[in-house]
């Protein structure tokens, strides 16, 4: 994932404002986070001299195919079903005390991460902590993935 100033690089850099944001660097902030989608920049869009940039950008953000409503996206050709992200969730832990929290299956459907047909799955992931107003950057499920099989984008 490219950071701010990567992203910014790539965007035309007039602060024109067409995109609703008071400055390019606003969009380069919000791109990662999908307040703003590629195609809400015109310039990028339209002009000749930004359609190698915007592809890049469209390459980095545009497919969003398999994506959930949280940036989530679990690469099932990754996955080795070790469940690590099923006991690490905090929202697992929550919901499900005497199952996730405890280190064992899930024995609650409110769970985020349970492992089926040795994959993980994710369900509920509106409850996750990196969605809503009061959202979060919680990395738990990432970090103890050993077959980086979980990203968010």
């Amino acid at each position: 994932m490219a950071n701010v100033m990567e992203i910014y690089q790539l965007l035309p850099k007039t602060n024109c404002k067409e995109c609703g944001k008071a400055t390019c660097m606003a969009f380069a902030v919000d791109l990662p986070g999908r307040k703003v989608k590629v195609d809400d920049c015109p310039p990028l869009m339209n002009e000749a001299k930004y359609k190698a940039n915007y592809e890049k950008l469209l390459e980095m953000f545009g497919s969003v195919k398999d994506v959930t409503e949280t940036g989530l996206i679990v690469h099932n050709e990754k996955c080795i079903g070790c469940g690590n992200c099923v006991v690490a969730c905090p929202v697992n832990v929550a919901n499900d005390p005497l199952g996730a929290g405890s280190g064992k299956a899930p024995t609650s459907d409110k769970v985020i991460f349970k492992v089926e047909d040795g994959v993980v799955r994710a369900r509920n992931v509106q409850e996750c902590r990196r969605f809503g107003d009061n959202r979060i950057l919680c990395v738990a499920c990432i970090d103890t993935c050993p077959t980086k099989a979980i990203e968010f984008v």
